[in-house]
C-alpha cells in the first residue's frame, strides 16, 4: 500500500485504531515531530482526543547519519542500539558529542511547538504514540521509554507503516502496537507514501494551535 500522504495515512489508521479500540477513556494523541504530527492530528480527531506532541530526536551514526546508533527523548531519556554501537566500534565519546549536539535541537524544537505550555502530564493516561513510519525503532523506543517514567495507564504505538521485525520487537516494550503495513523486507519509510515532503516547523504549530 502507498498512502497519498500523511493525512491520508493518518486518516486510515485513526479508522484502524477506532475500529481496534473503540472509545478511549483518559487518552491522549503523541506525535513525533515533525512528521508524526500530521499523522497523529487525523488519529487525534478521528478518536476525539487530544493532540500534543512528543519530542525524540535519532543519534545517527557519524557520516552515516540516517542511521540511527540511539536516540534521546524529552525528559533525559537516551537509548542505544547496542548492536549498531558494538558493530561498528563507537566510543563513548563519540556518542555524548552527537547526543549533546541533538540535545540542543530537541530543546529548540520543545519551546518552538510547546511554548510555555507547561510538561505533559501523562500519569494514569491512555497514551497513543504517533509517527509517519519506523525503520529501526531507536526513537519510538526512547519514546516509550520515556513515557513510562510518567506513568501513564497504558501505552499504545500507531503507525502507518513498520518492518514486521521492529513491530516484534516494539510489543516487548509497549502495551499495543498497531500498524497500517508491516512490510517483510523492509526498504524505507518514503517507499510508501506518494508525497513525502519534509514537514515544517509553521506545519506542526498550525495543527497543534487548531
Amino acid at each position: 500500500m502507498q498512502f497519498r500522504d500523511r493525512v491520508h495515512a493518518g486518516e486510515l489508521l485513526g479508522e484502524l485504531l477506532h475500529h481496534e479500540l473503540g472509545e478511549i477513556d483518559d487518552g491522549i494523541v503523541l506525535g513525533l515531530p515533525r512528521g508524526g504530527v500530521p499523522v497523529a492530528a487525523e488519529v487525534a480527531r478521528r478518536l476525539d482526543l487530544p493532540l500534543d506532541v512528543y519530542l525524540v530526536r535519532k543519534l545517527g551514526v557519524p557520516g552515516h547519519e540516517e542511521y540511527a546508533m540511539g536516540a534521546i527523548a524529552s525528559g533525559g531519556i537516551r537509548v542505544l542500539n547496542t548492536d549498531a554501537v558494538r558493530s561498528l566500534g563507537i566510543d563513548q565519546t563519540t556518542i555524548d558529542a552527537v547526543a549533546e549536539r541533538e540535545l540542543i535541537e530537541l530543546e529548540r524544537r520543545e519551546i518552538a511547538y510547546r511554548g510555555d505550555r507547561p510538561p505533559l502530564d501523562l500519569e494514569g493516561k491512555n497514551v497513543i504514540l504517533v509517527d509517519d513510519g519506523i525503520a529501526t525503532g531507536a526513537s519510538i523506543r526512547a519514546a516509550i521509554e520515556a513515557v513510562r517514567s510518567a506513568e501513564p495507564a497504558s501505552v499504545t504505538v500507531a503507525v502507518p507503516v513498520a518492518p514486521l521485525s521492529t513491530c516484534r520487537a516494539l510489543t516487548e516494550v509497549a502495551d499495543r502496537l498497531v500498524a497500517l503495513e508491516m512490510p517483510d523486507p523492509f526498504y524505507a519509510v518514503g517507499w510508501h507514501y506518494v508525497d513525502f515532503t519534509q514537514t515544517t516547523d509553521d506545519e506542526v504549530r498550525r495543527l497543534l494551535e487548531a
